[in-house]
């Protein structure tokens, strides 16, 4: 391709086929390059299908409001995408929550999100020695496979050239044409093909070092877990609840729409304590560890006796809670999220060659601080 307007984008979650459609609504011509068989089958799947209204971060009063600001965006922009049909409560546990419930109220009073004492008969639900308060918030879920789906018919009819099952390698500044890059990639079969473009998007999100180190530039600062998000058959008094418990060593059920048992959808189970099985980081300096090997690598033990018992001590009926499957995934954030919960995005524009960009994000509906960020510095109008 020798139009300016070029772009390969590498990776096939959310972030890398909504920036191609982005793009590519404005002109551009896009090739997106994805490691597996499939879209969608990596972290932009395997989470709790949370579209968050800042709630969850009320340690960071500047994730939550960028939350509120993409949580009606989204819903609007993906309706038949989003599961509302369900209530949503967020807890304050006792005696380990970091908040309390006043500070909670106020932090939501703080953002502008919606927030109302939950009724007697979902407060009955919780074991009163343990939870503070319960608060009925407005939070939904999103399908994930639906979400693939309506992406991919807007790109039906865009310059986008999808590629599954092709691996990039690596990218460096083409010898031949000043201000283009070229993507060596391994397609299906080990065949290596080369890919050009004006720019380079790196939407891999775990793997992002993958590409960055095999080009030889400067490792980014990221930190990873081993995460079990379990699928689980809860009692039928909560099967129309998504519940949170925080801020400290909780729990989260949530609604999960893009699975279904026995003709009901599925609730996703994830633990503080628990979800994480052991961590690593990228460093320069350090011996980088390809995630995605890694975690194939290991030898998998569920821990969802231990989130089960433990949870069942705040909701005595998650006792009977019945265990489905678990989605395995390598999560990755930013170190500095460690601090207070946040989930900046990451833009490393230009990094070590002109046109190449390190993009990920902490949440799904992040991608239109992104889309911003890019369009900001690319000059977009």
């Amino acid at each position: 391709m020798n139009n300016s307007n070029s772009a390969v984008v590498l990776g096939g979650g959310q972030y890398g086929l909504y920036l191609a459609l982005s793009l590519a609504q404005k002109g551009w011509h896009i090739t997106l390059l994805e490691a597996a068989p499939d879209l969608f089958t990596r972290a932009s799947y395997n989470n709790q299908a949370r579209v968050h209204n800042g709630y969850h971060y009320p340690r960071s009063v500047l994730t939550a409001l960028r939350s509120r600001v993409s949580f009606p965006r989204f819903i609007a922009e993906f309706p038949d995408c989003i599961d509302s049909d369900f209530e949503k409560y967020y807890c304050i546990g006792h005696p380990l929550s970091k908040v309390s419930a006043y500070q909670f109220r106020r932090f939501c009073e703080r953002i502008g999100a919606e927030i109302n004492t939950a009724p007697s008969r979902v407060v009955s639900l919780f074991n009163p020695r343990h939870i503070e308060a319960v608060f009925a918030v407005r939070e939904f879920a999103f399908n994930a496979h639906k979400l693939r789906d309506m992406l991919v018919a807007r790109l039906a009819s865009l310059p986008v050239t999808i590629l599954k099952d092709v691996e990039a390698q690596r990218v460096y500044a083409d010898p031949k044409q000043a201000g283009r890059l070229i993507v060596e990639a391994k397609a299906k079969g080990g065949n290596i093909e080369l890919f050009a473009g004006s720019h380079v998007f790196n939407c891999t999100y775990s793997r992002i070092n993958f590409v960055v180190r095999q080009s030889g530039l400067e490792i980014i600062p990221l930190k990873h877990e081993l995460t079990e998000m379990c699928l689980v058959d809860v009692p039928e008094e909560i099967r129309n609840l998504g519940i949170t418990i925080m801020c400290g060593p909780f729990f989260s059920v949530m609604p999960f729409p893009a699975v279904q048992h026995m003709g009901h959808v599925v609730h996703s189970f994830s633990h503080v304590r628990y979800t994480p099985h052991f961590e690593w980081r990228d460093a320069q300096g350090t011996v980088y560890r390809d995630p995605y090997a890694r975690m194939a690598q290991t030898r998998r033990f569920t821990a969802w006796e231990y989130m089960r018992k433990d949870a069942a001590r705040y909701i005595p009926c998650l006792q009977e809670c019945r265990y489905l499957d678990s989605l395995w995934e390598v999560k990755t954030v930013l170190p500095s999220s460690e601090v207070d919960d946040s989930r900046p995005i990451l833009c490393r524009f230009d990094h070590g060659l002109h046109g190449f960009h390190c993009i990920m994000g902490g949440k799904i509906d992040n991608i239109y601080d992104v889309v911003d960020a890019v369009y900001s510095h690319l000059g977009i109008e």
